[in-house]
């Protein structure tokens, strides 16, 4: 049976989601736990990949289980044992063929930025402590839903196949006296939202003009693109699936239950 698992974490003290040699990763130490519990080897796939640092407040995994499992008692077990960094938010029982990366429709991404230095935030936001004018910043997020191509904002020789990109909503928003980045498209590059953002603040800073950051992006040359911003202020927030996904998977097993994150 196929089950999808609603997990946050916190990505401070791992080497991003993915599994690899020689580092402590998010899909490692949940996969180790789903293992233990379930008395079986486990293997899990995420909806996507998050780099080192990077934190979710939502992300989707599927595994496989011989077992039926109760969803709410299944997650106490789970959170029992994980780290106090990974969270088991809920469990959802869905078809062989469901797939969490591959039936996904849009991922949003948040960046947060504190223009105050706290410690209790030094994990969570990116103290800047320059000026930057929100206008050019909504300016140029505008503008990167005009194009499709992202090379700009890929890591160079990558394994991407590709690196067309379909956005569907770029924009930053005043919190008291904060910034948040909000970025949604159907599918993103490793490390292209830090990458964006680095940019797009200095465009703010005045240091690129919006019609320059417009010639970046269409070059098509990571080269033009400026470093990227740390990792301690971006979040997945949110991994969307086709209108009605999740009470229909729960209708083929049980028609009276139709509930799940729309």
């Amino acid at each position: 049976m196929r089950y999808f698992l609603r997990i946050a974490y916190d990505g401070t003290d791992y080497h991003g989601w993915q599994t690899q040699p020689n580092a402590r990763t998010v899909q490692e130490v949940l996969t180790t736990s789903l293992s233990t519990i379930l008395r079986q080897p486990i293997e899990t796939v995420g909806s996507g990949r998050t780099d080192t640092g990077v934190h979710a407040s939502e992300q989707f995994v599927h595994f496989d289980a011989a077992a039926l499992l109760d969803e709410k008692a299944f997650c106490n077990r789970l959170n029992r044992l994980l780290p106090s960094d990974i969270s088991a938010l809920q469990l959802y029982r869905v078809s062989p063929d469901a797939h969490t990366r591959f039936d996904a429709v849009a991922r949003t991404y948040e960046y947060r930025i504190t223009r105050f230095k706290n410690p209790f935030l030094q994990r969570y936001a990116h103290y800047l402590n320059r000026e930057v004018n929100l206008n050019w910043l909504n300016e140029a997020a505008t503008a990167l839903l005009a194009f499709e191509d992202f090379t700009t904002f890929s890591k160079v020789k990558g394994d991407t196949l590709h690196y067309r990109c379909q956005m569907l909503a770029a924009y930053w928003q005043q919190d008291g006296p904060d910034l948040i980045f909000t970025i949604k498209a159907n599918r993103f590059l490793r490390g292209m939202v830090r990458l964006v953002v680095g940019t797009l603040l200095d465009v703010g800073a005045g240091k690129i003009p919006v019609t320059n950051f417009k010639e970046i992006v269409a070059a098509q040359d990571r080269r033009l693109a400026s470093g990227a911003a740390p990792a301690s202020g971006l979040f997945l927030t949110q991994v969307s699936y086709p209108e009605g996904y999740f009470a229909e998977q729960q209708k083929k097993f049980d028609p009276d239950k139709t509930s799940g994150p729309e």
